[in-house]
């Protein structure tokens, strides 16, 4: 068989895959825009019709609006300063040779494998709650104030709960990009007299780039969908000092029954996810092609 007809055959073997992922991701998407140009309310459904975009423009200038846009990103820039120093400095430390390594690196990466909602209520009652948590045990001991987390600090609680999630993901990545380190640069650095931090900075950080850029790449994608941590911890408050863009979609869609500005802000959020993911391609993209 001929190079040409076995590109053919493999193609037509893989057509049914490809035409119901395309399915799968037109016809929802086709679904909500057609609901975002509509008057659908779950409480009166006998109001109907076209709506042109007072949706948009009704979502667009909702209160929570600009803070959910500014908690999303703040959200996102949290997590990723937090699993990419944290993971390089425990790929650092579980590349070394020491006892019990790889029971270790299984402890390391079994949050990962954690469902979020179990994870958050975790966090919730075990670590962050204000009179029986380890965080207040703590204080106690210090003889510190107790401090409620989920009220006083929100957002920075939604950030660490979503960064005890993904740093395993992060670690696993920077731990194998270390270990394809060839060791005979390493040991030519230190002959010449290169220190940990020199080569570090020189050979280990430049060696990482493409693992960084993986991870942005990839925890991007899902923390600007970070939902169940915040629907089980904070609820999006106090106030809108936790509400993210999908959160504020579910409050508009479930809580005030209005699916078509649910639908016009889902659409937005399509829109500021895909500007965000080409601005993290451009940041660390470079890497991926050297």
């Amino acid at each position: 068989m001929s190079g040409h007809r076995m590109k053919t055959v493999n193609r037509l073997a893989l057509a049914p895959s490809v035409l119901l992922l395309v399915i799968g991701m037109i016809v929802p998407l086709a679904t909500t825009l057609w609901l975002s140009f509509r008057l659908y309310n779950l409480m009166n459904p006998a109001l109907d019709g076209f709506a042109g975009w007072s949706n948009y423009a009704f979502f667009l200038t909702d209160p929570a609006f600009l803070p959910a846009i500014v908690n999303t990103l703040l959200m996102v820039g949290g997590v990723l300063a937090i699993t990419v120093v944290g993971g390089i400095l425990f790929g650092l430390l579980f590349d070394q040779p020491m006892w019990g390594r790889g029971f270790t690196r299984l402890l390391v990466i079994a949050p990962f494998f954690v469902m979020p909602t179990v994870s958050a209520l975790v966090w919730k009652n075990m670590f962050m709650h204000p009179a029986y948590g380890i965080f207040a045990w703590i204080s106690m001991k210090l003889g510190l104030p107790q401090v409620e987390w989920l009220s006083n600090y929100p957002l920075l609680s939604i950030v660490i709960i979503v960064s005890w999630q993904w740093l395993p993901f992060a670690t696993l990545i920077f731990l194998t990009a270390l270990q394809s380190l060839d060791n005979e640069q390493q040991e030519a650095a230190r002959m010449d007299g290169a220190g940990p931090i020199d080569r570090f900075i020189y050979l280990i950080l430049p060696h990482l780039g493409r693992a960084i850029a993986v991870v942005i790449l990839m925890e991007t994608i899902f923390i600007l969908a970070i939902f169940a941590e915040i629907f089980v911890t904070t609820s999006g408050g106090p106030g809108y000092a936790s509400t993210n863009l999908p959160y504020l979609i579910y409050v508009q869609a479930l809580m005030q029954f209005d699916v078509g500005a649910a639908s016009a802000g889902a659409i937005i959020a399509v829109i500021l996810a895909n500007i965000v993911a080409v601005f993290a391609i451009r940041l660390a993209g470079k890497n991926l092609t050297a």
